[in-house]
């Protein structure tokens, strides 16, 4: 299944317009992503986490852009936070990717002794 491919004019119209919204920043984020530019898509990712901060998928998907961009210690937080928050609402499967993808950035950044705070599952 491919991703739908979103204009960012439109989108940007109805930020203008007012229309502001969880789900709106997100597909502004997911827009600039799938044009390149992953620096533009970071402050609608963030607003989407300050919309709605127990939204897990943003927080995820702030988390991955974050890796994409080599800014892990960002993407540490962004992850710690998604976590939380599906934890919170039960949402098992985010919690679990998001601690995968925790302790792939600890791997990597040989950081494994467990700085993450994320305990095995």
């Amino acid at each position: 299944m491919t991703m739908p491919k979103f204009s960012i004019a439109p989108l940007e119209g109805r930020l203008a317009a007012g229309q502001d919204s969880v789900l709106l920043r997100v597909t502004l984020a997911l827009a600039y992503q799938q044009q390149g530019e992953l620096a533009a898509a970071v402050p609608h990712l963030v607003k989407a986490t300050e919309l709605d901060p127990h939204y897990s998928g943003a927080w995820r998907a702030l988390g991955v852009l974050y890796v994409d961009l080599g800014q892990d210690a960002k993407a540490r937080v962004a992850f710690q936070k998604g976590i939380e928050a599906a934890n919170a609402h039960g949402d098992k499967q985010a919690e679990k990717e998001m601690i995968v993808r925790l302790r792939r950035l600890d791997r990597q950044s040989g950081a494994a002794d467990g700085q993450s705070g994320v305990g095995k599952t």
